[in-house]
């Protein structure tokens, strides 16, 4: 096994960050400094650290999370703050979050300690998709959703939803739901009060291939070996839809 490969799957880092730790002597096979590229090991024998702190690679595993809305996406919080491994058991802890759910956002969170796809996923490079069921304040009319899939300016630049669907609304709310591939910091939230209707709620329902489902609020579950192996092909799926 490739030594970066082997300490990507320790959860410890991406494969390219693994690159880098290993360009700057971080890393160590039986106690030998190596700062080359292409080094293969035995994990059934070889002792590798980083930073001097022996790691071990564990099993490659994927979990979904229904986060619940007040629990932040953080290790760990300054203030106090619920965080999403206070609602998690131990054996999740060293388990590293797909992107983020703000605070008060809820629904599907992925965790996993396979540092690579993880990367993979999170970036706007993959294009992979994000669903979100919302609610918003005021009457959604055409125009407006036709403006999110269209686009508009924010402060960091041209966002735009890839889809959105408006589900209903009265004279105090609206509901829809909304695609994006970006998961640019609070993106939805911005989009939508660009348009004038700021959020209520924020559920994400799906992320890539993969759906909230019957998940209940605080609940997670290990994902299947199928499930695992769409979350691997999503990012080339979503390359590959831009040039269709």
């Amino acid at each position: 096994m490739r030594l970066q490969r082997y300490i990507s799957q320790s959860g410890r880092a991406s494969r390219r960050e693994a690159e880098r730790m290993i360009l700057a002597g971080r890393v160590a096979v039986n106690g030998t400094i190596v700062t080359k590229m292409g080094v293969r090991i035995d994990p059934s024998s070889d002792q590798v650290s980083i930073d001097r702190e022996l790691i071990r690679s564990s099993p490659v595993r994927w979990v979904a999370f229904h986060k619940p809305a007040g629990v932040l996406t953080t290790r760990t919080d300054p203030h106090g703050g619920v965080t999403i491994y206070d609602r998690l058991p131990s054996q999740l802890s060293k388990l590293r979050y797909v992107g983020r759910l703000d605070r008060d956002a809820e629904g599907l969170l992925l965790l996993t300690n396979d540092g690579q796809l993880s990367n993979d996923l999170a970036h706007p490079k993959g294009e992979v998709e994000r669903e979100y069921w919302l609610q918003v304040v005021g009457k959604l009319e055409l125009a407006t959703i036709n403006r999110l899939t269209s686009g508009v300016e924010l402060d960091d630049g041209f966002a735009r939803a890839v889809r959105a669907r408006l589900i209903d609304s009265d004279k105090v709310s609206s509901r829809l739901k909304l695609v994006v591939t970006e998961g640019r910091k609070r993106e939805v939230r911005r989009l939508l009060s660009a348009v004038g209707h700021p959020v209520m709620r924020l559920r994400r329902i799906r992320y890539g291939p993969l759906v909230l489902g019957s998940l209940q609020k605080g609940a997670w579950r290990d994902l299947d070996a199928d499930e695992v192996a769409a979350l691997a092909s999503a990012p080339s799926r979503g390359r590959g839809s831009k040039s269709q």
